[in-house]
């Protein structure tokens, strides 16, 4: 299975409670709700793109509990990202939870980078993730990340949760798409390409 990565940051590379004041306040963080006022049809029609395609989710503890507490409560079988979401397997990552009561949830069992390389193993098509921000930098620190699709946002919100922290483990991409769209977000997707290249300023053509 391909291993994605779709998350919403600011300008300033935040990724942290995009969809309203209370969804993540740990470290004193007070400016989430960020997201709503740019969310465009065209960021939908990307989002809902992304969910038609899933196979399975990867979530991290808080992602998953933010989820829970939602979406079984905005079930519509016509909606592919509340179907889907509803519907099929979600893998949680987390150290401190010792049952997940969503329907088609599981934990993963272990060492978490072990039990994610297994599901990538697997036949089929895409496993997602979405939010989950400490998950993510365990993900990046062991390049297990095929793709990213990152939803940028024309905000900046000083500090927070970071898609790359300090230290994130140095790797090339390739560009697979750009849109930009009406409201200013842009949506870049990124395909891993192994160890970032490297050259001298002195060798660029003039």
């Amino acid at each position: 299975m391909k291993l994605t990565v779709t998350t919403f940051q600011t300008l300033d590379g935040v990724m942290q409670a995009p969809g309203g004041a209370e969804e993540d306040t740990s470290d004193g963080f007070d400016q989430g709700g960020w997201v709503a006022p740019h969310f465009d049809a065209e960021v939908n029609t990307f989002m809902t793109s992304v969910f038609e395609r899933t196979e399975a989710f990867l979530l991290g503890r808080k992602t998953y509990e933010i989820f829970a507490a939602h979406w079984p409560e905005a079930a519509d079988p016509d909606d592919p990202i509340a179907n889907g979401l509803n519907t099929l397997p979600k893998h949680v990552a987390s150290t401190t939870l010792t049952s997940v009561e969503w329907e088609n949830s599981s934990l993963l069992e272990g060492d978490v980078v072990q039990a994610v390389t297994e599901l990538k193993e697997r036949e089929g098509g895409e496993l997602q993730v979405h939010g989950s921000a400490n998950l993510i930098q365990t993900l990046n620190e062991h390049g297990l990340v095929d793709e990213y699709n990152v939803l940028t946002f024309p905000v900046i919100v000083g500090g927070g949760k970071r898609l790359f922290e300090d230290g994130s483990k140095p790797v090339g991409l390739e560009s697979v798409s750009y849109t930009k769209t009406p409201s200013g977000v842009t949506i870049d997707v990124w395909r891993t390409a192994g160890a970032p290249q490297r050259a001298e300023a002195a060798e660029l053509d003039r």
